[in-house]
């Protein structure tokens, strides 16, 4: 049985909470680490209300997936895959590890760096849902869009999820792409964006 790399200095010391679904109320380790900061409920639950239509069933990609938050709440909630991406080895070791206690089979973790793994050309079943909650003031925001809309991520009338801190610049975004959600709470601001 392979051991963990999480070394004792960088044991869980936090936790979130999923908030809907059939793992409704469990709750699950996570590393209180520099750049990582889980969406929060309240934020959560503005999301998975946008997405309430549109989750079940879908193929969910999670970028600078860090806890997973967002990622486990889709499954919770029925989505049917989701890959996760994670650059950290201690965070993406303890995401995978959280995945096995909710015995959740079709979650699977990359590590990866997110930008680097994007800017390839994707050859496999494009993603109904993409989440994007990097660290902030990091602009890798605009990176992103560009890499999902260039190479073959997404798939027809796809939604994207996009958190970002409250100051950053207005995103550029494809003609056909239209932002249909939009909500500011404290200094998170969050969108949800149509690709058509």
């Amino acid at each position: 049985m392979k051991k963990s790399r999480i070394s004792p200095q960088n044991r869980p010391n936090g936790e979130v909470r999923v908030i809907g679904g059939r793992w409704r109320g469990r709750k699950l380790p996570v590393l209180n680490a520099e750049g990582l900061r889980p969406t929060t409920d309240r934020v959560k639950e503005t999301l998975f209300n946008w997405l309430m239509m549109d989750i079940a069933h879908a193929h969910c990609l999670d970028c600078f997936a860090g806890s997973g938050s967002l990622g486990i709440e889709a499954l919770s909630r029925q989505a049917q895959a989701v890959t996760f991406l994670e650059k950290f080895a201690t965070a993406a070791d303890l995401l995978a590890q959280n995945l096995k206690r909710l015995a959740a089979e079709n979650g699977k973790v990359v590590q990866t760096d997110s930008l680097a793994y994007l800017a390839q050309a994707n050859p496999q079943v494009p993603f109904d849902i993409v989440f994007v909650d990097p660290p902030f003031h990091q602009h890798y925001v605009p990176q992103v869009l560009i890499h999902l809309a260039r190479n073959g991520w997404l798939a027809e009338n796809a939604l994207i999820y996009v958190e970002t801190e409250k100051d950053h610049p207005p995103l550029e975004l494809p003609s056909h792409w239209q932002i249909i959600k939009e909500k500011t709470a404290g200094q998170v601001v969050s969108r949800l964006i149509r690709c058509e």
